[in-house]
């Protein structure tokens, strides 16, 4: 199921939708050997289909929309591209030397947040490089949780729940990238804290086949299991007489003396000795030679 952008910002913030075309930013032509990739991009793969399939569209129709791109910091004369990865790739796989391109001055942060929103709006990320691009926002430019859903149109707990996905160990990020795992089997296992614990119960799911569901009720499980062995024993009651008389033997031995009793009056009573010398002078005392 696709997942609900919501997005309140993106690429109509910089093209405004239904405007007249000497409203836009005007496009222009240049040379594609002189348009670098963004190295912001957080997509870091894509699917050979999709790009055959574009690319043979641009070898009919050429690029209809134009790259959007930033003026290299350097600069030497050329551009770094903001949005548009997978239209830049098929424009090189077709032949093209020239390409349509609108250019806008960015930061080396508009150039992670421009590309982030046009993957997200698109639906182009895996739920990794998604939170990778968060994460990357959050470090290098020292943004809240908050100022990332702002700025990509998400909910501040959507943003923390892709996040959280940063907190599976590398078997268990390969898992949900090679499709494993969907998002939701992830974040159902991240219920458990203990690594080696969720570790166990991923392999669990994945080996079984569960889905989100099977795979929720075995975190719960899990849960349930950590939190009975984590409750306290409750303390036994112990009878005053009978703690009375034990204490009574320990002083006449001179060592641990544990009794027990029911309510029927039957019990058990256990001397405890600590070396072959301890046990000597016990059985010198309960049973004298010609007692």
């Amino acid at each position: 199921m696709a997942r609900k952008t919501g997005l309140g910002r993106g690429l109509a913030a910089l093209i405004p939708e239904g405007a007249p075309p000497d409203a836009r930013i005007p496009v222009t032509e240049v040379e594609i050997s002189l348009v670098a990739p963004n190295p912001q991009q957080p997509r870091t793969s894509i699917e050979s289909a999709d790009l055959d399939s574009l690319t043979a569209s641009v070898k009919e129709h050429g690029i209809i929309q134009p790259l959007l791109v930033s003026e290299a910091a350097d600069g030497a004369g050329g551009y770094t591209l903001i949005a548009g990865e997978r239209r830049l790739r098929a424009a090189r796989a077709a032949g093209l030397t020239r390409v349509p391109v609108t250019i806008r001055q960015s930061t080396p942060q508009e150039l992670l947040e421009l590309a982030l929103i046009e993957n997200v709006q698109r639906l182009d990320l895996s739920p990794l490089e998604e939170a990778a691009a968060y994460r990357g926002l959050i470090d290098q430019f020292a943004l809240t949780q908050q100022q990332v859903a702002d700025r990509v149109g998400r909910s501040r707990t959507a943003v923390a729940n892709t996040l959280r996905l940063l907190d599976l160990d590398a078997d268990e990020q390969a898992s949900l990238s090679a499709g494993e795992l969907s998002e939701g089997h992830a974040r159902a296992l991240l219920g458990i804290d203990d690594p080696a614990q969720r570790r166990r119960a991923w392999r669990d799911a994945v080996s079984r086949g569960l889905n989100v569901r099977q795979t929720e009720a075995l975190v719960r499980r899990w849960r349930k299991a950590k939190q009975a062995a984590a409750a306290p024993t409750p303390p036994s009651r112990v009878d005053p007489q009978t703690e009375a008389l034990a204490e009574s033997l320990r002083r006449s031995l001179g060592t641990k003396v544990t009794l027990k009793r029911t309510t029927r009056g039957s019990g058990s009573m256990t001397i405890h000795f600590y070396s072959d010398e301890e046990l000597e002078g016990l059985l010198e005392r309960l049973a004298p030679e010609g007692a």
